[in-house]
């Protein structure tokens, strides 16, 4: 499992989440390491579409593309039905040509982990990198969340140490990476600014995760039924902020 940093470990890894070709096109020419791909990115992020997964991959590059799985928003206790989607997306998406890794995340009631979910969704991502996303913020026990997840082969953890914003949860980032070591990758996430980048990464955070949006006003009419007003688009500033930083470290 290789989990080094960016150019042989000169600085850290910068994820963009995006939301479509475009902005993944945007984020990578402004100089991200990886991105994220999901729909829904307001209500947390859910499961994109196949054809919306070629796309970006296209747009972005083979490898650099790590696809959440997530079928619903309203947290992360599933049923079996919609473990079983789950399982069949990472399946589909481990056969696509290109697709770097997969983003999951499940828990059972109490906050724990589901380790047969886990185990199950691990496996079907085959030679993937797996990220275990920000289900491990709303557990009242993420050590042993980490625990389980290092256990099971996950590449990397995305958190905000359990805070809405990663800079307030700096401490159980610091903690969560010197009990992680070299296992896997901490990369923190959730409300992340240019600015607090030198902190996380001085806590311990391999790899930071932005996504880097602004609001972008819709030329054509909208509302019943259509949506609201306008809709997030990936800013290349913020990108290239963020780059400028990492490359300072």
């Amino acid at each position: 499992m290789n989990i080094q940093s960016v150019d042989g470990g000169r600085r850290p890894v910068l994820e963009i989440a995006v939301q479509d070709p475009d902005g993944a096109a945007a984020a990578m020419a402004a100089g991200a390491d990886r991105l994220e791909l999901c729909t829904g990115l307001s209500t947390g992020g859910l499961t994109p579409s196949i054809g919306l997964v070629e796309a970006v991959v296209a747009a972005a590059g083979p490898g650099r593309v790590h696809v959440l799985v997530r079928p619903r928003e309203g947290g992360f206790v599933y049923t079996p039905a919609e473990v079983d989607v789950m399982v069949r997306d990472v399946q589909a998406l481990a056969a696509k040509q290109g697709v770097g890794g997969v983003v999951i995340g499940a828990l059972v009631d109490g906050g724990a982990l589901d380790v047969d979910a886990t185990t199950r969704l691990v496996a079907a991502a085959g030679e993937l990198e797996v990220t275990f996303h920000r289900a491990i913020d709303v557990c009242p026990n993420p050590v042993e969340v980490l625990d389980g997840l290092i256990e099971l082969g996950v590449t990397r953890v995305l958190t905000s140490g359990g805070a809405a914003r990663s800079i307030e949860g700096i401490d159980t980032i610091a903690s969560l990476a010197a009990r992680a070591g070299d296992s896997l990758v901490i990369q923190a996430g959730g409300g992340v600014r240019p600015q607090d980048i030198p902190t996380l990464v001085s806590a311990g955070a391999k790899a930071v995760h932005l996504s880097a949006r602004r609001a972008e006003n819709l030329a054509g009419p909208s509302g019943h039924g259509g949506g609201a007003q306008s809709y997030s688009v990936t800013d290349p500033d913020i990108v290239s902020a963020a780059v400028a930083v990492l490359t300072s470290l």
